[in-house]
């Protein structure tokens, strides 16, 4: 079920508003002209799929930049889809790779949805699914691990912190590189590299993965297992065959 509304039917959904915020991506404040997210996703979405806070969502960018969220996340008060930067016409470049953010770009307005891994603000987006994660990406999952075992718990981390930007056996973001195939990461970089990368990347070189400097020793080693794990369980759907006797 695919719903399109055009900027009209935008506007007759979700009256906009202007916002004054501050902005952690800019780190300082900012003036939007914003679409209040909820009224939006109501007018998208049938009254048979309410209450939308019980569902999962997929915010998809147009770089390929996927962020997986909850409706209870995605429903807050404070939630808007900004589509013109009141004091920069056009917008201003953001992020490491200096994208202008429009048309639509996700912000907080406020004070407690300043941290962006709790409230992500992807920019440049370009759809709203209504969508389990274990159903889009149902090879990036541990199905063969128990619930609470390590590699469930890394898994967990990996879908808020990292499928965003990575792919796991060619399922997630394409911002970032693909972790599982056609070798795992935990084949070819060590361990202990590994959990400092994920802690400080920019100590290794200059990029566009973030710090995760609030990840424990036991948050990471999670991760290391759930790389681990699947390891033992890729799925290359775009690999090609093996050649054959005498080819």
């Amino acid at each position: 079920m695919v719903a399109e509304l055009s900027p009209d039917d935008l506007v007759r959904a979700a009256p906009p508003v202007d916002v004054a915020v501050f902005d952690p991506l800019y780190k300082g404040s900012r003036r939007y002209r914003a679409l209040p997210l909820r009224s939006l996703l109501e007018a998208g979405f049938p009254r048979s799929l309410w209450p939308l806070e019980a569902h999962d969502f997929l915010l998809r960018a147009r770089d390929g930049f996927t962020v997986p969220i909850s409706g209870a996340r995605l429903l807050e008060e404070g939630a808007l889809l900004a589509f013109a930067d009141l004091d920069h016409p056009g917008w201003e470049p953001v992020g490491p790779t200096r994208a202008l953010p429009g048309p639509l770009y996700l912000v907080w307005s406020r004070p407690d949805q300043l941290d962006v891994t709790d409230h992500p603000r992807p920019y440049q987006l370009a759809r709203i699914d209504l969508a389990r994660i274990e159903d889009v990406f149902p090879h990036a999952v541990p199905r063969d691990a128990p619930e609470g075992s390590p590699p469930r718990r890394g898994f967990a981390l990996f879908r808020t912190r990292c499928l965003a930007c990575h792919a796991i056996n060619r399922e997630g973001g394409r911002v970032g590189p693909e972790l599982n195939v056609p070798q795992s990461i935990v084949e070819y970089r060590p361990v202990e590299q590994i959990r400092a990368y994920i802690r400080n990347p920019l100590t290794f070189r200059y990029g566009h993965m973030p710090a995760h400097p609030d990840l424990g020793d036991a948050d990471l080693g999670d991760l290391v297992d759930y790389f681990r794990f699947m390891r033992g369980h890729k799925f290359d759907p775009e690999a090609s065959p093996a050649p054959g006797p005498g080819r």
